[in-house]
């Protein structure tokens, strides 16, 4: 069974951790988050939830203003440069058993998390304290450094702290300096399938990834109609998709379109474009997809 709020919360009262907590309508991102507990002296979080090519999953949780660049980040996880990708949502429940926008330090409590690396930003320890979503968004609470250190201890975890927007060069000489962080021994998983429609942060039904990806994987492989117009010669082979690649390209697409939309999505889109929301945000997810699927369609053709 999954931790629960309740459950963490008595976990940390009975390891003597002194935190403080409130209550407040649930929030998506830190900017709403900010409107209930920013005025309360504490530093606020952002945490992410991702995975790499072979599946492996990690948690990034940095002070908010701290600037994490993934593909940085990748190159010092020795994964390259594009090695590094936003979990689904469905990994989410899966994996860390909370739902959108419940990425936390403590989700790592779960037996299901046990292979998933934690990297804390260096920043947390200069903090008087910070705020943290105790594995449910409609509650943050307050406690210092230590107060996490000593959770995570005991839950048989060795806390890391690492500088998140150092960009150390990696080269021959100079291997990558976070690689020990890679889970070695953790299990190569397939992709976790995708349940459809999704709700972004104001509860409409998202579905124009899914029923993209759809349509993009559809065209790679003729129809059978296509075929028949001309009378095909003897023997000949026509060229097909293997269904796992075909998975696999579809999963590529809704990773990228999910991670697209919810950066797209933040308090000040929302008052810059108001009505006009949607759209806009349907022009940038096209805008930064049409190479990612040119190559992708490539990739899985040839």
């Amino acid at each position: 069974m999954a931790y629960s709020k309740d459950q963490l919360l008595a976990r940390l009262k009975e390891l003597q951790i002194e935190f403080s907590q409130y209550e407040h309508p649930v929030v998506l991102t830190v900017e709403a988050q900010a409107k209930y507990v920013g005025n309360l002296g504490g530093a606020l979080s952002k945490n992410l939830f991702l995975k790499d090519k072979k599946h492996r999953y990690y948690v990034v949780s940095a002070l908010a203003d701290t600037k994490v660049d993934l593909k940085v980040l990748s190159q010092r996880l020795g994964l390259g440069k594009g090695g590094l990708r936003m979990a689904a949502e469905e990994a989410l429940v899966e994996i860390l058993k909370v739902p959108l926008g419940c990425v936390t330090p403590f989700a790592v409590v779960n037996e299901s998390a046990r292979h998933v690396s934690l990297l804390l930003d260096q920043g947390f320890k200069t903090q008087e304290y910070c705020f943290f979503h105790p594995l449910s968004n409609d509650m943050s609470i307050s406690l210092n450094a230590h107060g996490l250190d000593k959770f995570l201890k005991s839950i048989g975890r060795d806390p890391s702290y690492v500088d998140l927007e150092a960009n150390p060069p990696v080269g021959k000489d100079q291997p990558p300096d976070l690689a020990a962080f890679v889970p070695s021994d953790a299990p190569i998983l397939s992709d976790l399938p995708v349940k459809a429609p999704t709700q972004d942060s104001t509860g409409k039904h998202v579905s124009a990834a899914s029923n993209s990806a759809a349509v993009a994987a559809k065209a790679i492989k003729p129809s059978g109609n296509a075929q028949n117009v001309k009378e095909k010669p003897v023997n000949t082979v026509q060229p097909s998709i293997p269904a796992a690649d075909a998975g696999n390209f579809v999963e590529e697409l809704l990773d990228r379109a999910s991670a697209l939309l919810l950066s797209e999505i933040s308090e000040d889109s929302i008052k810059q474009h108001s009505g006009q929301l949607g759209a806009e945000v349907a022009n940038n997810i096209k805008k930064c997809l049409r190479e990612d699927l040119k190559n992708l369609a490539v990739s899985i053709i040839w």
